[in-house]
């Protein structure tokens, strides 16, 4: 007997039925993937005015572009050319992104500067990444080393996202942090290393269906915890100098009682 084998009846396999939809997406045109990953910029970034200043002047989206032609050829085993345009767009964006990591659809990186995506990394849809991040490995075996970033998922400037952990769907990575450890959906992490501080019930929403860009508004744990430290100690003082101030009164009627 094979553990975790699946159970249905009637003709309808759900592996089927996965792998199909898998299929079918793999197999979308590099044509119709650069459209939305253009299209997606509009409603990402307020400073993008038309289709024409997107494609010509978005570094960012040139490296997807690259990518998107590179990984092409990874995974049809083409792999010096796939490296050669890997290195090429690099050059030509200061963006470097593996051939062989797995980008979804709609996947947007904003100034395109510094963003560092590794060979097993895992990106799914409507993904946003500013510049600096990185999506790197801890570990110098092969197989899967990289991070996994589900759909939804936006992340902050120079947030550094490592090791094979997987980034639940909505997330929201603060800047500068540094994630280690697996992500539930739907949360927001900050700090070094990242702390889950948010959940998505709780974040700003914009109305007309955009994401929330104002990545920058997020609490902070390490000064809440100093601000409650701060209050405790101001507390303690005030009960101190109350005692202080009661111990010449207790003093002065015992000697009275004495006499």
């Amino acid at each position: 007997m094979i553990m975790g084998s699946p159970k249905w009846q009637g003709t309808d396999v759900p592996l089927a039925s996965a792998a199909a939809e898998a299929e079918q997406a793999s197999a979308l045109s590099v044509w119709r993937l650069l459209r939305e990953d253009v299209d997606c910029v509009k409603s990402r970034d307020p400073a993008a005015r038309n289709t024409l200043e997107i494609v010509l002047t978005y570094p960012g989206v040139h490296a997807v572009i690259w990518h998107r032609l590179a990984s092409r050829l990874w995974r049809r085993g083409i792999k010096f050319p796939a490296r050669f345009l890997s290195w090429l767009g690099r050059f030509l964006t200061n963006v470097d992104i593996h051939p062989g990591a797995t980008i979804g659809r709609r996947f947007f990186i904003d100034h395109g500067a510094c963003v560092v995506i590794g060979e097993t990394a895992e990106v799914g849809n409507d993904v946003t990444l500013y510049h600096g991040v990185t999506l790197g490995g801890t570990s110098w075996t092969s197989g899967k080393r990289h991070p996994t970033l589900r759909d939804g998922v936006l992340v902050g400037a120079g947030a550094k996202i490592l090791g094979p952990i997987t980034v639940g769907a909505g997330c929201r990575i603060g800047a500068n942090s540094v994630v280690i450890e697996d992500v539930p959906p739907a949360m927001t992490v900050v700090g070094i290393p990242g702390r889950v501080v948010k959940p998505m019930a709780d974040r700003r929403r914009v109305g007309d269906g955009r994401i929330d860009l104002e990545h920058h508004l997020m609490p902070d744990p390490v000064g809440e915890a100093i601000v409650s430290l701060l209050d405790r100690i101001e507390f303690l003082e005030a009960r101190l100098a109350h005692l202080q101030s009661e111990r010449p009164r207790a003093r002065g009627a015992t000697a009275d009682e004495a006499a």
